[in-house]
């Protein structure tokens, strides 16, 4: 009879499937393999017996739930071999799974897709065989081989990290990935104690905590010789450490870290899920020994770093202009002090040769720049290349005392000569003609050697004044004075001195006493009247006002004050001197540098009018010495206006001890 001449009934059809399903679940039951199988949502519908022998869970305890038998770090392996067969097919693959003491098993898992009549995938099928002994060899071998090329991904990655709190991070979770450990951390060793500075799979509030080295794992470690070590609690737990933070700790693992040579920290292994063996202890101190490397780069990377910043900031922060040229000549640094020394900015300097010429390497040179500003240049190449330092310095100021002291010998041998010369002959005249001259004659005669010997005097008393301007040692004795009185005095005593010019006095009534030196001021409005006729040499008026200044209120803008109370605030009074002439005025730029010593303007018609070039260096000593101040300006109708200004006596600081200088207060 042929199959399809037999006819089956409804009953029939149903004994049969219940035969099959019985068939069916005999066979799992009797299977000598494990059958496990799980829904799409990756619970377990399916657990047989020898399911229950292999892993120690029965049926009931996992039923509907995730199945505890993979391992965290193979959860992804298992999610990536149920995806590749969900189109049919099977896959078989060496693994491991655990077991419910969590000892670990290797095994070898056929998985199929189940697949409904409709043809939907409504789970999958693992059939679990325990290994043989060349399978273990060929998974272990296999393994390793997978574990040593993720070490050597894992130290490449390492070392690719510069940051020494990066690398520390990248330690503690590389271990936990290679090991398998539930957690683990990073140590430092500081002195007699040791720091947590990483971890992974620990909370973060342990970061920073500390413990004693000498009773720790890591002293134990060090005292015995050892670069790795296990240690197993008791009572399944290690309740008087930092890692006490992981439930169900029941083995620490830990290998030690060298840096030049010297134990730098300890890298932890911790475990409370599963056991390990001498493979994870293997790893543990290949991974301790190549986290040394990546911290010992990360360190010099760090070293370096810091030196260059260090190195950077003297070189910011020096006074002296200095210059990195490459190979070519070229400027490859140019730091703030060669900027305001050349006036070239640092983009405008960088990829071009220095503005001015350099020396042979080893020696110096003075150069002289084209806006006037003299360079000390020293040259130094480096020893790895052809690079060149080039340090320079501005010695403008010095180059111009120098020739100012050139200067001031010419000039004072001049000053000199003159008045000693006429001395000289006309003492030699009297000498050798006293009977052949007349009384009127003997009488010109002394009158000139006494005028010529004021003169002497009076030179010799101005280089003295700046001899103690210079040391800061004026004896000026500050206290109230009659300014007024002063200011009358000088005019009267100078004005037959001159008849080309016409000396005004316009001097406020009323003005305060004033606190000061009586005999400093003096000296100062004396000066300041010499020059008004020195630098006027055509005549004109000359005129010495006086006024009280700073009655406009915290409103009114401040006053400049160079003296050692800087600015008058708003509202502050201030006694103003000036002494005005129309004369040949001040070259522009020279308004403060006539306050220099030696200085007496450029060449040309102020250098006929003679001097050595120290009395406004004197006048400004002498004010300063008061507490006030001294200035120039140039008069919009041409001339100077020298001003003075010191302070009512009323609204001065305290007095200075007398002789005291102006640096002491």
């Amino acid at each position: 009879m042929a199959w399809h001449d037999v006819q089956v009934t409804a009953e029939q059809a149903g004994t049969i499937s219940n035969r099959t399903d019985a068939t069916a679940r005999t066979v799992i039951e009797c299977a000598a393999d494990a059958i496990v199988a799980f829904s799409t949502d990756q619970t377990v519908m399916l657990w047989n017996p020898a399911a229950e022998r292999m892993f120690g869970w029965t049926a009931a305890e996992v039923a509907g739930l995730e199945p505890p038998i993979i391992p965290e770090e193979l959860k992804a392996e298992h999610n990536a071999v149920l995806e590749r067969v969900r189109g049919g097919g099977q896959i078989s693959f060496a693994t491991r799974r655990i077991r419910k003491d969590r000892s670990v098993i290797d095994l070898r898992i056929d998985t199929s897709a189940l697949i409904d009549g409709a043809g939907e995938v409504i789970g999958w099928v693992n059939v679990c065989h325990q290994t043989g002994e060349d399978d273990v060899a060929r998974h272990y071998m296999a393994e390793r081989a997978r574990v040593v090329r993720r070490l050597g991904d894992v130290v490449a990655d390492m070392n690719a990290q510069r940051d020494l709190e990066s690398v520390l991070d990248r330690i503690a979770a590389s271990l936990r990935e290679l090991t398998s450990a539930d957690a683990g951390g990073f140590v430092i060793i500081e002195d007699d104690m040791l720091r947590l500075v990483s971890t992974a799979g620990l909370p973060d509030r342990l970061r920073g905590r500390t413990a004693t080295l000498s009773t720790s794992l890591v002293g134990e470690l060090m005292g015995s010789g050892k670069t790795v070590m296990m240690a197993t609690g008791e009572s399944g737990g290690f309740d008087d450490l930092i890692w006490s933070a992981l439930p169900g700790l029941h083995t620490i693992a830990l290998s030690l870290s060298h840096v030049a040579g010297k134990p730098y920290g300890a890298l932890y292994a911790l475990y409370s899920r599963r056991k390990l063996s001498h493979v994870e202890l293997e790893l543990l101190e290949l991974l301790a020994g190549h986290a040394g490397v990546a911290l010992t780069n990360a360190m010099a990377f760090e070293e370096v770093v810091r030196q260059r910043a260090h190195e950077r900031a003297v070189i910011d922060g020096s006074a002296d202009g200095i210059a990195v040229l490459d190979e070519a000549g070229l400027v490859r640094q140019w730091n703030p002090a060669a900027h305001r020394i050349t006036g070239m900015a640092t983009q405008d300097a960088i990829g071009k040769p220095p503005s001015f010429p350099l020396p042979e390497p080893g020696a110096t040179l003075n150069t002289k720049l084209p806006n006037g500003r003299w360079l000390d240049v020293l040259c130094t190449a480096l020893a790895d290349g052809g690079e060149l330092v080039v340090d320079f310095r501005d010695v403008t100021a010095a180059k111009e005392l120098e020739e100012a002291k050139d200067l001031f010998l010419a000039t004072t041998s001049h000053e000199l000569r003159t008045p000693i010369t006429v001395v000289q002959g006309f003492a030699s005249t009297l000498a050798s003609r006293w009977d052949q001259l007349g009384d009127t004659e003997r009488r010109a005669a002394v009158r000139t050697i006494a005028e010529r010997a004021g003169s002497l005097g009076r030179l010799v008393e101005q280089l003295l004044l700046g001899s103690r301007a210079g040391a800061d040692q004026f004896p000026v004795s500050n206290g109230p004075f009659d300014l007024d009185a002063v200011l009358r005095a000088a005019v009267t005593a100078f004005q037959p001195l001159s008849d080309k010019h016409v000396l005004v006095a316009d001097i406020a009534a009323n003005l305060p006493t004033a606190s000061g030196d009586t005999m400093a001021t003096d000296i100062i409005v004396g000066q300041l009247l010499e020059n008004a006729f020195k630098y006027s040499p055509g005549g004109g008026t000359v005129t010495v006002r006086a006024r009280l200044g700073g009655h406009g209120g915290a409103d009114s803008p401040p006053v400049s004050w160079g003296g050692p109370g800087g600015i008058v605030p708003p509202g502050e009074r201030y006694i103003e001197v000036t002494v005005e002439d129309e004369g040949i005025g001040i070259a522009d730029g020279d308004h403060e540098r006539i306050f220099d010593r030696f200085f007496q303007g450029e060449t040309g018609d102020r250098r006929r009018f003679g001097g050595v070039g120290i009395g406004l260096f004197i006048v400004r000593r002498l004010a300063q010495a008061q507490n006030g101040e001294v200035t120039a300006n140039s008069r919009a109708s041409g001339g100077t206006a020298m001003c003075l200004r010191l302070r009512p006596f009323d609204d001065a600081a305290p007095a200075v001890a007398d002789g005291a200088a102006p640096a002491d207060r």
